[in-house]
């Protein structure tokens, strides 16, 4: 099965572009308690979305699925899943998690109306991710390496690919039946890891999901809506036709794309903690 690709957009033209080219999920980004605090360092991406975004986008889809991430558990958790669920999400994202209990509570919110998935993002979860687990109405899971990363004060968000943790939590979600995914992919050639470095490692790993980071379309910074699709459309494709390649390889090539992944990771990661000491 081909991955699924995921955009984080709520500017409709930019929607049916993605959805057009083969963009499996559009992504209403609902998250911004704590994402500041955590986050305002980082070149990350920092929400303006709104809840009445996903009504004038959902109208939009009729090949890609809607996907809204909402905030982490807080008080207002119970008003805004429902909201969410009735303006029309077909899958809920719940960031930022950290105990079986927050993720039954956000199972019990949810209760069969939209499919459910988490995104494993906090040292607290991957320690509990066992208990966590267990919880019944789980859907999917996403494991996101930009906060998780930071949560282990690594300098690299693919030192936890490299590093094995990645690997040890898909084991996990295997074992468990649950289709799963982890971080985001630029366009192929592009990346600090190029992309065909990570896609080749979700193929190693089991992998069904990918979110198309910044670094594969900045929509925000690009004026000219032509320009978006074609990008869009070439991106797209390349990833696909790889992905085609990646499925005739042999375990040989997989274990050196994994040696591979691993010596550029420990590079970048050093050079980043030398800027950082020279800084």
């Amino acid at each position: 099965m081909p991955l699924k690709l995921m955009y984080i957009t709520n500017k409709p033209d930019v929607a049916l572009v993605a959805q057009s080219a083969g963009v499996d999920r559009i992504w209403i980004d609902l998250e911004v308690l704590g994402k500041k605090e955590r986050q305002g360092h980082v070149d990350s991406v920092k929400s303006d979305h709104s809840i009445e975004d996903i009504s004038v986008i959902k109208p939009l889809l009729n090949q890609s699925e809607l996907l809204v991430r909402v905030n982490p558990i807080n008080p207002s958790s119970k008003d805004e899943i429902n909201r969410v669920v009735e303006n029309g999400a077909d899958i809920v994202m719940l960031p930022m998690f950290k105990t079986k209990e927050e993720v039954q509570f956000f199972i019990d919110c949810i209760n069969g109306r939209a499919r459910t998935l988490l995104l494993l993002e906090t040292k607290e979860a991957a320690n509990n991710v066992d208990e966590i687990l267990s919880v019944d109405g789980i859907d999917e899971i996403h494991i996101g390496l930009n906060d998780l990363h930071l949560a282990y004060k690594m300098k690299f968000m693919f030192e936890l690919l490299a590093d094995g943790t990645v690997e040890w939590l898909c084991s996990k979600f295997k074992s468990k039946g649950l289709p799963y995914g982890f971080g985001g992919i630029a366009r192929l050639g592009y990346g600090d890891l190029p992309a065909e470095y990570v896609i080749a490692e979700h193929y190693r790993l089991g992998s069904n999901m990918a979110i198309l980071s910044r670094s594969f379309c900045n929509a925000d910074k690009v004026e000219d809506i032509s320009e978006v699709a074609d990008i869009f459309k070439q991106g797209v494709n390349e990833i696909r036709s790889y992905e085609t390649r990646l499925k005739t390889e042999d375990g040989v090539f997989f274990e050196h794309n994994q040696r591979l992944v691993c010596d550029i990771v420990k590079k970048i990661a050093y050079d980043k903690f030398k800027l950082n000491v020279v800084g």
